[in-house]
């Protein structure tokens, strides 16, 4: 009985999971049997025996197969052992049976044939040859009990019995070839599951070991009726821990946007492409990396050689860093000494690591998709979207390692010629003096080298802009006061009232600058600031040091955002009437409430009936928003209706919901009409920007080429300046406030640093390294300026002098050096250069 009980095991697993294949062979079954009885009487001369009773029985036995869903639900139990007992007697049992007793001949082999196929493809190998030898056992007792004298086993029915098993073995086989498949897609699921899984683990850690610092800070439950007055280091504990947990929330977003377009392998949309700046991609992907702990911030460090310009899409690139930052780090724990260097520098990013190193036989199928090296729980999409990403932007990436020494990760970019650097600069420049004419923009920075920096950076719009400066925060609260402004450009640190508190003040003011465009520019951290400005009222956050085209671009994005919180083209949306279909509440009224915000209406519906009633009830709807998956009428269906209803409301634009990303989706969606595509959780933006495209489209302006500008001196590239920051000063007629202000700017906060670290003044450290910081980054001098921020991120955040005694002299003997070479860069350059 273990044995049968163990046999029949397999069968139900066979049929495990809801696998329909009795139910069809029944209705396929079936038919045969009534369609084969029926062509035997278009032969002249039937056979003598007319088997109509048997093939009753058997049309009724696998109607019964067929009609598995209608068994009761008590009787359900008793399928599986039914379909068994059916399939010995319909297959095996009545072909052999009518083969002996027709004495063999090429229909009852047929038959044979056809039956033994049915049985392969309905049981496992196993009961495949149990059934088998029962049901020609059964059938040759019968036959032989009833008919004593009859001439035996025909002749043409033995001499087909190695096809027959040549039909077992080979079915068999497929069997086990497609099992195999199966099992390496479960594991390959179990794989994809199990990283997710441990990638999600590290950020929601980070976000709960920030709430209990957080709650640690608050008053004990008994307290709360009280109120409770917090000091400035309590504020600053809560916003440093709720910054911590954003970025965590973000890392585990990245994750998951990651692995699903890994796992997709979605084409990317080249004229989504746009220029970006090597180094401050890679900057931002240092800054916003979610390291597990501070120490392992401080392992990577960043080394720009020559900054380049290159053509793509900025989140996929952060993905690709995110990845490669990933990989490197995974091994500090069994390798305490690996360091992450990041060398940006002709046309290439390079990401090292002294780690572990990858084995030399390994190294070739690297960027194979499924391929783990061993990482517990990896599935090896990551490199893999990595030279994706890489291929779709025209260039490629590559792996050198030697084991127990480094890992070396090479991205190549196409060139991007200087004319076409330079159309696309005038591109940007034209369209930002487009967005922003006629609006006032008030600069306030306690610098006034950086006030005069920002002013000239901003030169390319001061004709249709208008542009004041305020030194400190309360000049700039008198300034607001008497006159309207459209965008704060606003500096976080300043002596008396700082950035946060002048941001503080105009949000809670009620005046007539209460909803001006507030925009953080700072050198602040962004990982430990941008929560804070946020916080504070501001609508934008820019960190210094920000080329010619960024800053433009970060006002003429805040001028694009209805309120300075609403992302989406002023007025593009006002006034249109959306329709949102989803049968969940929650995401129904999410979708409903960005759009309001966007000054649009939203007309809410729960399924893809109510869709096609308010199209036909109400006029002037230009988007439907519905989400595929939906009880009833689906989105699919819903679509499919309202392309074949030939209404003047079937044009209307539609915009697909789902939480799946994958190619067959995207198709379905295609195929039915849809006109867009959003995976939730859905982002605000990318909402307003898809319907406003959707709805009335937009347009490109073009400019005149340019001629290539004058190529540096070669003696001044040895990695301490920012070759292309210069160049953009250059153009803008910038060079002789670079060597009469920034300079001797620089030589002061490095002497003021050194006063202040000989009087063991902290506070006094830290305010000459964030004056430094900014002065370095804006001039250019990018080795000091990386330096600096490795010294000025720790001592902000712990309070802490640098280890060692050898900090302080390096830094003077880098900042001589950078000196030096911004002469030489400067006198390198014609005496005319004009912007």
């Amino acid at each position: 009985m273990q044995a049968l009980k163990k046999l029949f095991g397999y069968y139900e697993a066979y049929h495990a999971h809801g696998r329909p294949l009795l139910k069809y062979i029944g209705i396929v079954a079936a038919a045969t049997y009534v369609v084969f009885y029926l062509i035997r009487f278009t032969k002249p001369n039937p056979k003598p025996f007319d088997d109509v009773a048997f093939r009753l029985v058997i049309v009724l036995l696998f109607t019964a197969l067929a009609l598995r869903d209608q068994w009761p639900q008590k009787l359900r139990n008793f399928y599986l052992p039914f379909s068994y007992a059916a399939l010995i007697f319909c297959l095996p049992f009545f072909n052999v049976f009518m083969t002996l007793e027709r004495h063999g001949g090429i229909p009852a082999i047929s038959n044979c044939f056809i039956a033994l196929t049915f049985l392969v493809l309905v049981a496992d190998w196993r009961n495949t040859i149990v059934i088998l030898a029962v049901g020609i056992g059964a059938a040759a007792l019968v036959h032989f009990s009833l008919t004593p004298d009859s001439r035996g086993w025909p002749r043409d029915f033995l001499l087909q019995i190695p096809a027959y098993l040549i039909i077992v073995v080979g079915g068999a086989a497929f069997k086990l070839s497609d099992k195999q498949i199966d099992a390496e897609k479960s594991r390959l699921a179990a794989a994809l599951a199990g990283s997710i899984a441990h990638e999600m683990r590290n950020p929601l850690g980070r976000v709960q070991h920030a709430l209990e610092k957080m709650h640690a800070v608050l008053s004990p439950a008994k307290a709360r009726a009280a109120a409770q007055t917090l000091t400035p280091q309590q504020i600053d504990t809560l916003y440093r821990n709720l910054a911590d947990s954003e970025v965590a929330v973000r890392r585990g977003l990245q994750v998951i946007s990651t692995t699903l377009d890994a796992v997709s392998a979605k084409p990317m949309d080249a004229s989504a492409f746009r220029y970006l700046s090597a180094a401050e991609v890679v900057q931002q992907a240092v800054e916003e990396y979610s390291y597990d702990t501070d120490e392992a911030r401080d392992r990577v460090t960043v080394v720009v050689k020559e900054d380049f310009t290159f053509r793509g899409d900025e989140t996929a690139y952060l993905f690709v860093l995110f990845n490669l930052l990933k990989n490197a780090l995974y091994y500090t724990a069994a390798y305490p000494q690996t360091r992450v260097t990041l060398t940006i520098g002709g046309q290439r990013v390079k990401v090292r690591d002294t780690g572990p190193g990858i084995p030399p036989d390994v190294l070739p199928g690297l960027f194979e998709a499924f391929r783990s090296i061993g990482k517990t729980g990896g599935t090896g999409l990551g490199l893999a979207y990595c030279q994706r990403v890489m291929r779709a932007f025209g260039g490629d990436i590559g792996c050198a390692s030697v084991v127990g020494e480094y890992t070396e990760f090479t991205m190549d970019f196409p060139a991007v010629s200087a004319q076409e650097q330079e159309k696309h600069r005038l591109d940007a420049v034209a369209e930002a003096r487009t967005a922003l004419a006629g609006r006032r923009v008030l600069i306030v920075e306690d610098d006034a080298v950086q006030r005069t920096a920002t002013r000239q950076k901003l030169g390319p719009i001061a004709l249709t802009t208008e542009l004041d400066e305020a030194p400190d925060g309360q000049t700039a609260l008198r300034m607001l006061s008497r006159r309207k402004y459209d965008i704060l450009l606003l500096d976080l640190n300043m002596p008396g009232l700082d950035g946060f508190a002048v941001a503080e003040k105009i949000r809670a003011g009620g005046g007539q600058n209460h909803d001006v465009h507030i925009v953080a520019y700072t050198s602040e951290p962004a990982h430990l600031a941008r929560t804070r400005a946020f916080s504070a009222g501001m609508d934008h956050f820019v960190s210094k040091p920000c080329a010619q085209l960024p800053l433009l671009a970060a006002l003429q994005h805040v001028m694009q955002r209805r309120n300075g919180r609403a992302s989406i083209l002023a007025g593009r949306l006002a006034g249109r009437r959306i329709l949102v279909a989803d049968d969940s509440a929650f995401n129904r009224k999410a979708i409903a409430a960005y759009l309001r915000s966007a000054a649009a209406i939203a007309i809410e519906v729960e399924h893809g009936a109510a869709v096609l009633e308010q199209l036909e009830a109400q006029e002037g709807i230009h988007a439907v928003v519905i989400d595929l998956h939906m009880p009833g009428m689906d989105g699919l269906e819903t679509a499919r209706a309202i392309r074949s209803a030939h209404q003047p409301w079937s044009g209307v634009p539609i915009l697909a919901m789902t939480a799946r990303s994958d190619e067959p989706a995207v198709a379905a969606a295609t195929a039915a009409g849809m006109n867009g595509f959003l995976v939730k959780p859905v982002d605000a933006v990318v909402l307003y920007e898809t319907l406003a495209r959707l709805i009335s489209g937009e347009a490109g302006v073009g400019t005149p080429e340019q001629p290539k500008p004058r190529e540096p001196d070669p003696s001044v590239r040895e990695g301490l300046l920012n070759m292309q920051r210069l160049e953009s000063y250059r153009r803008l007629g910038m060079l002789d406030e670079l060597l009469n202000d920034y300079l001797p700017e620089m030589d002061r906060l490095v002497a003021t640093l050194q006063r202040a670290v000989d009087g063991g003044d902290v506070q006094g450290s830290i305010d000459a390294l964030h004056s430094l910081l900014g002065m370095s980054g804006e001039a250019g001098a990018q080795a000091l300026y990386q330096d600096v921020r490795r010294l000025y991120v720790p001592l902000l955040e712990e309070g802490k002098w640098p280890t060692g005694r050898e900090w302080l002299p390096h830094l003077q003997a880098l900042a001589r050096r950078t000196e030096e070479a911004l002469r030489a860069y400067c006198a390198s350059q014609p005496s005319d250069a004009s912007p």
